[in-house]
């Protein structure tokens, strides 16, 4: 049986490795259960869902009308999304996860339709029906559990990445991921395989920011962090091209 503790204020040590951890669950999750509010009674209704997330780390998700957490959201848009990053541990209580707390709101922005379907291309079939919209998680805090002991409050700032003077990166995005699985096919298997740890196959980018770039395969996904913040499409073919030597220099 696991016994949670209160939540704490991480210590200037912790800062920047829970960031890190929370930001990578985050980025690396296909679904996660959306927590939304039964109307009427107000009793917490949860509900099983495809994930994806904005440049900044925003939870992105596609829903339709006809589901009852949207109708739910339509009438209070007060939600939680939790990410469970246990995997297949022995004890999944001895593992990580996250839920995160805010509101979700329907978008019309190009950007997150295109991040959402390179993640879950299969969505395409649907994703223009009258009936659904993509909506994103206005996150405002999170709870996050790293294991026993490890239990944090984060707050908005840290889970989400900075875009300010990324403008550049962000608008050059969409031709930097194309370019990169058309192209450079090879290179993205050799960041799984050698940097990841993962097993082969036909892995795809399906998106980058100042921190680092999303793979994925069927329906498992992984962040690569990059070395260093980049903010512009010159600063990403030069870390993408150091890592590539990196993996190379391991496989070797």
């Amino acid at each position: 049986m696991s016994v949670e503790e209160p939540a704490k204020q991480p210590s200037f040590s912790d800062i920047k490795e829970t960031d890190v951890l929370a930001r990578t669950i985050i980025r690396s999750a296909m679904k996660g259960s959306l927590a939304t509010l039964l109307t009427p009674g107000s009793h917490p209704y949860a509900s099983l869902l495809l994930t994806a997330t904005t440049a900044d780390g925003t939870p992105i998700f596609l829903i339709s009308k006809l589901a009852l957490h949207t109708r739910n959201l339509l009438e209070d848009a007060r939600a939680s999304l939790l990410i469970d990053a246990t995997g297949t541990e022995a004890d999944p209580m001895q593992g990580s996860r996250i839920t995160l707390v805010g509101e979700a709101r329907p978008v019309t922005d190009e950007s997150v339709a295109r991040r959402f379907l390179a993640r879950h291309p299969s969505a395409a079939g649907y994703a223009s029906f009258p009936d659904f919209s993509f909506y994103t998680l206005q996150v405002e805090t999170a709870h996050y559990i790293g294991g026993f002991g490890r239990i944090f409050d984060l707050p908005r700032e840290q889970l989400l990445v900075d875009l300010s003077g990324a403008e550049a990166l962000v608008e050059a995005e969409q031709g930097i991921v194309s370019h990169m699985n058309e192209d450079h096919a090879d290179a993205i298997g050799l960041y799984a395989t050698q940097l990841l740890g993962a097993p082969a196959g036909d892995w795809r980018m399906t998106g980058v920011d100042p921190e680092g770039c999303d793979l994925v395969l069927g329906a498992r996904a992984l962040r690569l962090r990059f070395a260093a913040r980049v903010s512009n499409g010159d600063e990403v073919r030069k870390e993408l091209v150091r890592l590539v030597g990196v993996a190379r220099d391991q496989a070797a």
